[in-house]
């Protein structure tokens, strides 16, 4: 796993918990709105490939 994969995972986890804190998401909906998450952060994060 990549340095920029694991900060992808950290934001999307601390996203998802700080979305369970508030009540927009249960415990139960976790892999579901993770994986939803993930993606929409990997997908809006442009990675320079030449570092």
């Amino acid at each position: 796993m990549t340095q920029d994969e694991e900060k992808i995972l950290k934001v999307t986890k601390e996203i998802v918990v700080k979305f369970i804190e508030i009540g927009r998401v249960s415990p139960t909906q976790f892999e579901s709105v993770f994986q939803n998450v993930f993606q929409a952060v990997r997908s809006n994060i442009s990675v320079d490939e030449s570092d």
